[in-house]
């Protein structure tokens, strides 16, 4: 009996070969997308809540108006359930350290720091793509510019 052999290009990047499994079984992942737009005015995200499956692949994109009149930076972090004040407590002080806003991103140093983006610029975005937790609940995101987190915030169900 010969075993067949289906080949999947994943993303133009990298070729895994399968054995014994048809390509009927054998089905990509399904991606979702995301897009937190900052506020031009106040500090806030447009959505304050996106659901997503436990295990998904998550491509999410913070967009910073060129309108801004803020004309602030912010970044995204998705943190553990139940730690936004712990790690927006932890952005606060991060301005005792100098390298704070211009190296670090303003992403604190915190195992409860799931995912992070770098800080945006008024007029730029970028993507950040990761697995969502396999467990369920809801899980914070914030931008951790100093002072911005208090109202910038919401939150990813993962079901």
């Amino acid at each position: 009996m010969s075993k067949s052999i289906t080949t999947l290009k994943l993303l133009g990047i990298a070729t895994l070969a399968l054995v014994g499994l048809s390509t009927s079984k054998v089905q990509a992942q399904e991606v979702v997308e995301i897009t937190l737009t900052a506020d031009k005015v106040q500090f806030i995200f447009d959505i304050k809540e996106f659901t997503v499956k436990a295990g998904q692949k998550v491509k999410l994109t913070l967009v910073n108006p060129a309108e801004s009149i803020t004309k602030q930076p912010h970044n995204i972090l998705i943190v553990k359930k139940g730690k936004k004040e712990a790690v927006g407590s932890l952005a606060n002080a991060g301005l005792a350290d100098p390298d704070f806003i211009t190296k670090k991103n303003c992403v604190p140093e915190s195992d409860d720091v799931l995912f992070s983006s770098k800080l945006v610029l008024p007029g730029k975005s970028e993507t950040i793509e990761f697995t969502a937790p396999s467990e369920p609940g809801d899980y914070p995101y914030l931008c951790t510019y100093p002072g911005h987190w208090i109202l910038m915030n919401g939150v990813m169900k993962v079901k």
